[in-house]
């Protein structure tokens, strides 16, 4: 019994293809795959043969757009419209969808009921993210190894970065690239170039994806110095380092002029004995005449270091101006 009306159904569904006066009809172009970026308007087109009652547009199987025979479309989502127009014996229908995101991307097909002529297409929504590249213009000496960062962030799909020194592409050998792709399915990636440059250097880092009709590109300049020569750098050198020893020695000169305090004329009286060299120690009263022999300047009037500006010194000696003679003898 549920066979018979298994063919019972069969019949009639052959009966409706068989009198909808969309069948025979077919679609002459279908929509084409398309890769754009995110927030534009994606276009898609599907040419038909005139006499068609009814096209459908489906996104992932599910209808967003139906086109009536005379053109006229059934909008029943803001997002999806159409652009119709006739050609002779053919009619065009141009699907449009509004401000695509990561989320529209997938299958888009053109269909007019006839499930063996349907067309289909893929859209596929990219995202251009930011691009960075650190730490901006540099100076450097020369041969000095620098390392310069380009950094992007929030692409869809993964990018493909690359480098140009001077108009030069590089090999990607030069540059180490890294990945990883957030939660909200954006890609970010860093890579890191090792250069030593020896001369002026322009610098560019390019970031590309299919959705991009020219990469983006951001750009740094490296302004290099030589370094002085060896020569002149070693005397310049060994001159700041007299001159430091210079300074320091006048520094020490200055105050090593001080007062022995650690002087006695006891122990001047014996070194005089040991040297037969007569002591003038104030003490030594037999090496002095009496005082009427003795001429001595008043303190005020000592010349004191070439000065005569009353500074009494620590210390007077008397020194005797018409000194006695004596003559040892020795008995034996």
């Amino acid at each position: 019994m549920d066979r018979y009306w298994e063919w019972i159904w069969l019949a009639f569904s052959l009966l409706v293809l068989l009198t909808d006066t969309g069948f025979g009809y077919s679609i002459i172009e279908g929509p084409r795959n398309l890769t754009i970026l995110a927030g534009s308007v994606a276009h898609f087109n599907c040419t038909v043969s005139k006499g068609y009652q009814v096209l459908i547009w489906l996104f992932n199987g599910t209808p967003i757009l139906t086109v009536l025979g005379n053109g006229t479309p059934i909008i029943t989502n803001p997002k999806y419209n159409q652009d119709g127009f006739q050609n002779g014996t053919e009619f065009t229908s141009g699907l449009k969808i509004f401000d695509v995101q990561l989320h529209d991307s997938g299958e888009i097909k053109c269909s007019l009921q006839n499930f063996q002529d349907d067309k289909y297409a893929f859209l596929s929504v990219q995202v251009n993210g930011s691009l960075t590249i650190k730490p901006g213009n540099l100076t450097v000496r020369e041969n000095q190894t620098t390392e310069i960062i380009c950094e992007a962030l929030g692409w869809a799909p993964a990018p493909q970065i690359s480098w140009m020194v001077n108009n030069i592409t590089l090999d990607n050998s030069m540059y180490i690239t890294n990945q990883s792709q957030g939660s909200n399915g954006l890609y970010n990636e860093e890579s890191i170039l090792t250069l030593t440059p020896v001369t002026n250097s322009t610098v560019t880092c390019f970031v590309a994806i299919d959705a991009l009709p020219e990469p983006q590109n951001e750009t740094v300049t490296l302004t290099v110095y030589q370094p002085p020569s060896n020569s002149k750098y070693q005397e310049e050198m060994r001159k700041a380092s007299e001159k430091k020893n210079a300074d320091r020695n006048l520094e020490t000169d200055r105050h090593s002029g001080q007062e022995n305090y650690a002087y006695s004329p006891e122990d001047a009286r014996r070194a005089g004995q040991m040297t037969g060299v007569p002591s003038f120690s104030p003490d030594n009263s037999s090496l002095y005449a009496p005082d009427g022999d003795l001429d001595v300047n008043p303190a005020s009037q000592v010349s004191y270091n070439g000065r005569h500006d009353g500074v009494q010194p620590s210390r007077t000696t008397a020194v005797p101006i018409n000194p006695r003679k004596i003559r040892n003898v020795t008995h034996v």
